[in-house]
């Protein structure tokens, strides 16, 4: 008869209520080896809630405001919904309120999540070593909620003598289909197994998983594998948080790599500019794409003559205007150009200059925030940018070259590109230093 993959877990009853200073090893041994219990046994994973073994270490702290306490445990911002915050904490978790809790501890006081899981596992699994003589896994769990998932489950946050991650790559499926991106997250699924027999309100803080013993391994890492790489999280923020970081991301960028622009990602961009507010219900944004070398040499050869003609007329030395023209190299060494121009298509003309003039200062207004739109956008796609004046200053040639109508009226030139290096550091601006308040 085939053997069928089978797994046992069970909880461990009798456990006290732990307190500061007791001895966790001690405790758990002695309950896994009461009378009527199958015991211990090599190649066991114990899933131990990291409750009691906060408890145990004494991470209890008076706090009569929890806030407070989740600020000191937050290193990141995720996301807010109200009272709500997902946050990151200091072990580089993401969870809801940085893992502080407030429950099964007394009043005025507040449980945080074990100073180093992973020590705290290896700590468990020696102690049982020395105590009973078997050699087993553990795994320390905390619950938390998925994205785009209902509901609560146990996740893996320490881990001693448990392969944590399960790296299939290279192997392949039951068809002979390559397995190119298969990593199993074991120490979660055990963590959840272990749940489903401790329960959150039952008493029950640690169970034993029999029947896996090739998931215990003597020299694998701890939980922290479990935790994806700030590079490679594409879901890093909440969706307003990603909107702020983007914006404080959006930096001039003047040094791009040599490698060619995604259409597809600036074309995103052009429909974030689409988004911004116009008067009259109109939309007055074109932005041309100058995709092709070709077509930016062009152009950018064509503004430099102008420049240096204007420049010339003015009576500015010859090393003056070479250093000015230096200036829209910015524009010739990135992969992709973006003239964005206004049209006052649905203007209104009124019988006085005055109101002529701020009839055209709201359509500027408006065609300066969707071009903002744009550079933020751009930098949510990971990509540089650097909006230059300079083609408000030969606008003719710009139009000639470019074959662009006549009421096409651009508004600058945003060299876009990956940047070839790092933001650098810039001070902050406090607010207030820009408000009135009346």
């Amino acid at each position: 008869m085939t053997e069928v993959p089978s797994y046992r877990v069970w909880a461990l009853p009798g456990l006290p209520e732990v307190r500061a200073g007791d001895d966790l090893t001690k405790l758990v041994a002695a309950a896994a080896t009461a009378e009527g219990l199958p015991g211990l046994a090599d190649g066991d994973v114990l899933v131990v809630t990291s409750k009691i073994v906060s408890k145990a270490e004494g991470q209890i702290l008076e706090a009569a405001d929890r806030e407070a306490a989740i600020d000191a445990e937050t290193v990141r911002l995720v996301a807010r919904r109200g009272p709500l915050r997902i946050v990151e904490n200091r072990l580089g978790l993401v969870m809801a309120a940085a893992g502080v809790d407030a429950s099964n501890t007394p009043a005025g006081t507040v449980l945080l999540l074990p100073e180093d899981p992973d020590a705290s596992a290896r700590a468990l699994r020696a102690g049982l070593r020395d105590t009973l003589g078997v050699d087993v896994g553990v795994v320390i769990t905390d619950t938390a909620a998925r994205p785009w998932r209902a509901g609560l489950t146990d996740m893996t946050i320490g881990a001693a003598g448990v392969r944590v991650l399960d790296d299939l790559r290279g192997g392949t499926d039951a068809h002979g289909n390559p397995l190119s991106a298969t990593i199993v997250a074991t120490a979660d699924e055990l963590a959840a197994a272990g749940d489903l027999v401790k329960g959150k309100a039952d008493g029950l803080p640690v169970a034993v998983v029999r029947g896996l013993p090739h998931v215990v391994d003597e020299d694998a890492p701890g939980a922290r594998e479990l935790v994806r790489p700030a590079a490679e999280d594409m879901f890093r923020l909440g969706t307003s948080e990603a909107v702020r970081e983007a914006v404080k991301l959006r930096r001039t960028v003047r040094e791009f790599q040599d490698e060619p622009v995604d259409p597809g990602a600036v074309r995103r961009a052009v429909a974030a500019g689409l988004t911004a507010p116009a008067p009259h219900h109109t939309t007055p944004w074109r932005f041309v794409l100058l995709e092709s070398a070709e077509s930016r040499l062009r152009l950018l050869d064509a503004m430099r003559d102008a420049w240096i003609a204007d420049l010339r007329a003015d009576g500015r030395p010859e090393e003056s205007i070479a250093k000015r023209v230096r200036r829209g190299d910015v524009l010739r060494n990135a992969p992709c150009l973006v003239v964005p121009c206004l049209v006052m298509d649905g203007s209104h003309t009124y019988p006085d200059a005055r109101r002529n003039t701020a009839e055209r200062e709201m359509f500027i207004v408006a065609m300066g925030a969707g071009v903002q739109n744009f550079l933020v956008a751009l930098a949510a796609e990971q990509l540089g940018s650097a909006w230059v004046s300079s083609t408000m200053f030969c606008k003719d040639v710009v139009r000639e070259v470019l074959e662009l109508p006549e009421d096409w009226d651009p508004m600058g030139a945003v060299a876009v590109g990956r940047a070839s290096a790092g933001p650098r550091e810039r001070p902050e601006r406090s607010a207030e230093a820009f408000i009135a308040v009346r």
